[in-house]
């Protein structure tokens, strides 16, 4: 006949089911959804009474723990998971590390109790990653410094330390603040109900802060293909479930584990700077100090699947695009969707290059941008870019930028004046140059260098031009003596020369700049040609 127990059988029936391992271990098996292959399980502890048959955990172990017996229960799974893993090693089959639940209830007596599951652990003489700690969020439930100096204990040890239920709890977000743990286990549960976009994005969320955190996340209670899917799509690949597998004897998980292939669950987390990037999440730190107020207009953000998500800017960087934007208006902003297509692949392809190199890097983009009192306006900048860390396929970035809008306008400008110039040039047949009178270096226009083949600088002028003919052997010292009297002083030299082989006669100007102090520096010459 088949029963509850009730609270005073479960009581007084313990110690004679741990002797008699009425009370065992199941094991579940983690998977990487990506690959099939285990990378972990988790140990469950299971009880089936000889005369009222299965008896629910959800039944005995809150009874257990409000008496105080479940630090005895737990001791005992801790060694029966030491034992199989013994066995695996003894055997030569692949060990795969075991998480093991402990309550809060374990710390009662202080510190005493990571001791006892350290004396098992050297007993049979397990190395500490093939055992993992599992617990809840309830774990943290007061007492706070208890399980803290636990699990500093705990890591101290070695033992890699399992959050599990996250997500179920009222205070997710402030126990992951306060407790550091080494893995999350997402409760399937919170997929139940309406899902919509709002829950799709608090779920993509915990994932990426996770990965910020350098903390796998294993999804659990995965039970149909749909979920595992979805949870995949959102960058989780660990799975716990019955859609792998339900929990199963110590037996058939050994020959589970030497049948299938198994792997490590990645830490994949790299990061450049000396780990320079966490500390930019720490609000007290010196390189948010840093960050906000004495270096540049900066900005943090991710790339991933080729999609930008910026995440923190300064206030200078505000300032510095100049369209009185707040924060939180440049963070909900698609920044490709800004961004000219000819400079979104230029852009892309310097943080691809980045991410091969990881040399920091320039690159120049026209944005279009829209703010409710600036109304829409069109920049360019200029972004010095360099790789933070690395999450798997999620890229940490930080870039300094500068606004160009007004240099590239006055280049663009100038550059339409200098066409005027030489258009008008080419109209009147007018050829100018620059010369450095301390240096000796002239400087053709476009003109002089597409017509008469000049070089962009001659050196040591005039003489280059004397030899190659363009001013004749008649005309060379007349020339040279020009060029001694600019450097004396003379201000402005005219004169109609022959100018080419041919004797062409042109119109040919020096006009001197002097500098503060009444020395020549520069002087600009033309050339034009003499029309009957």
């Amino acid at each position: 006949m088949e029963r509850k127990l009730s609270e005073k059988e479960i009581i007084s029936r313990l110690d004679d089911a741990l002797k008699r391992k009425n009370i065992y271990v199941s094991y579940q098996p983690q998977v990487n959804y990506s690959t099939n292959r285990i990378v972990g399980a988790e140990a469950l502890v299971r009880w089936k009474d000889p005369k009222f048959g299965i008896q629910y955990p959800a039944d005995f172990i809150p009874v257990l723990e409000a008496q105080g017996l479940m630090q005895k229960t737990d001791l005992f799974v801790f060694e029966e998971v030491c034992s199989f893993q013994k066995h695996c090693m003894d055997e030569g089959v692949y060990v795969v590390p075991i998480s093991v639940n402990i309550s809060r209830t374990d710390l009662s007596e202080g510190l005493s109790f990571v001791d006892s599951l350290e004396k098992i652990r050297k007993a049979y003489d397990i190395p500490v990653y093939y055992l993992r700690i599992e617990i809840t969020e309830k774990f943290a439930v007061g007492g706070k410094e208890l399980v803290l100096s636990a699990l500093d204990r705990l890591h101290e040890l070695g033992y890699v330390v399992v959050m599990d239920d996250f997500g179920t709890g009222f205070s997710s977000l402030n126990i992951l603040k306060d407790l550091k743990v080494d893995i999350m286990k997402f409760d399937m549960s919170f997929l139940s109900g309406n899902m919509d976009v709002r829950s799709g994005k608090i779920i993509n969320s915990v994932i990426q802060m996770a990965k910020w955190l350098n903390t796998p996340v294993i999804a659990e209670g995965v039970e149909t293909i749909e979920q595992a899917d979805y949870m995949q799509s959102m960058g989780c690949y660990y799975i716990q479930g019955q859609l792998y597998k339900k929990p199963v004897s110590a037996d058939e998980f050994f020959r589970l584990i030497g049948d299938v292939k198994s792997e490590s669950l990645s830490f994949n987390y790299k990061s450049f700077g000396e780990n320079k990037d966490n500390s930019f999440w720490n609000p007290n730190s010196v390189e948010s100090l840093l960050f906000n107020r004495f270096i540049g207009p900066a900005a943090i953000f991710t790339y991933q699947k080729g999609e930008i998500n910026v995440l923190r800017v300064n206030q200078k960087y505000l300032n510095e695009l100049a369209m009185r934007m707040d924060e939180a208006s440049i963070l909900k902003i698609n920044h490709w969707e800004t961004i000219d297509s000819a400079d979104r692949e230029r852009y892309e392809s310097v943080l691809k290059d980045i991410i091969k190199t990881y040399k920091e890097e320039e690159c120049e983009t026209w944005r279009n941008l829209n703010s409710d009192c600036c109304g829409q306006d069109r920049v360019c900048i200029r972004s010095s870019i360099q790789l933070i860390s690395v999450m798997g396929d999620q890229y940490l970035f930080f870039s300094e930028i500068r606004n160009i809008t007004a240099e590239k306008e006055a280049l663009q400008q100038l550059r339409d004046n200098v066409k005027k110039f030489e258009m008008a040039g080419d109209q009147s047949n007018t050829f100018s140059w620059e010369y450095d009178i301390s240096t000796k270096e002239m400087r053709p226009c476009s003109r002089c260098m597409r017509v008469l083949n000049l070089p962009p600088v001659i050196k040591d002028y005039p003489e280059p031009v004397i030899e190659s003919g363009l001013f004749p052997a008649e005309i060379a010292d007349l020339y040279r003596d020009w060029h001694k009297k600019l450097s004396e002083g003379a201000d402005h030299l005219e004169a109609v020369l022959p100018l080419t082989p041919d004797r062409v006669p042109f119109h040919v100007r020096y006009t001197a700049e002097f500098d503060e102090n009444g020395r020549p520096y520069k002087a600009y010459g033309s050339a034009v040609q003499v029309v009957d």
